[in-house]
């Protein structure tokens, strides 16, 4: 991701910000920093876009995004040996979904619904020895063909709220490395269970839900690049997205505590 101002010494205007006793010189720091890593909030805000659509105000989540990565910068430790980059996608990504939350756009109501979806999915591919087809999940959940597929997009949305607020209580920690059991042999053997899971549920996406995963969890892409590299509108790339992330999730449901570590 390119960033603006690349011919700056962007080291020496950190250490300005960092070291130096005048206000008003720290204060003119600050603002190149804004300025430079600016570029930062629409990348992560693109990236965001494929869960939330065109249904939320893409300018005030960049405008949420502008005091995620001031709020980087001010708490910063350069000290910690984490790039800032790293760091400040994290804070910019929190206050964005800090301002999805404000909105109310995941109410406890709609999590009850994900929850159903999930399960009424689980079921119906129980009982017919298949995917079932959007018209068949439609009936069993007593909705339109249209509602079920906005159900199964704020789902999405739920999957990434849920995991961010996980993120919030057990692994911030400053970003430093965790000194738990990981290594446990018990918990590699998981592990390795689910990198083969994961393999085999994506084999059982259509070709253009392995390819919309492939190009925004591999390639990073945003919303807006995938929508241009498959030659179809935004709306229809996030909607292909979520119901990838409705057939992953019931699939590795029994692996969910790993996917939220």
């Amino acid at each position: 991701m390119a960033l603006k101002n690349t011919d700056i010494d962007i080291d020496k205007i950190w250490e300005t910000y960092l070291r130096h006793k005048d206000e008003s010189s720290r204060q003119a720091a600050k603002e190149e920093l804004i300025v430079h890593y600016s570029p930062m909030i629409k990348y992560v805000v693109g990236r965001l876009n494929i869960y939330t659509g065109t249904s939320l105000d893409r300018e005030d989540l960049v405008s949420s995004g502008i005091f995620g990565l001031i709020d980087a910068i001010e708490k910063f430790n350069n000290m910690k040996g984490v790039k800032f980059e790293t760091y400040a996608s994290l804070r910019i990504r929190g206050a964005v979904l800090d301002s999805i939350r404000a909105l109310d756009w995941v109410p406890r109501t709609q999590r009850q619904k994900s929850r159903q979806l999930d399960a009424a999915y689980t079921l119906l591919e129980s009982e017919l020895g298949r995917e079932p087809y959007e018209e068949e999940l439609a009936e069993r959940m007593k909705l339109s063909v249209e509602q079920l597929q906005d159900e199964i997009k704020k789902s999405s949305l739920v999957s990434l709220v849920s995991l961010d607020d996980y993120l919030d209580q057990n692994h911030e920690s400053n970003f430093e490395p965790s000194e738990s059991n990981d290594t446990s042999p018990e918990l590699v053997f998981e592990k390795e269970e689910l990198k083969q899971e994961m393999a085999e549920a994506i084999k059982t996406l259509s070709d253009k839900e392995q390819m919309v995963v492939a190009l925004y969890y591999y390639e990073e892409l945003t919303l807006k690049e995938i929508s241009k590299v498959l030659q179809v509108s935004e709306s229809r790339v996030s909607q292909i997205h979520s119901k990838a992330m409705l057939k992953m999730r019931t699939k590795l449901e029994r692996h969910k505590s790993l996917l939220l570590t």
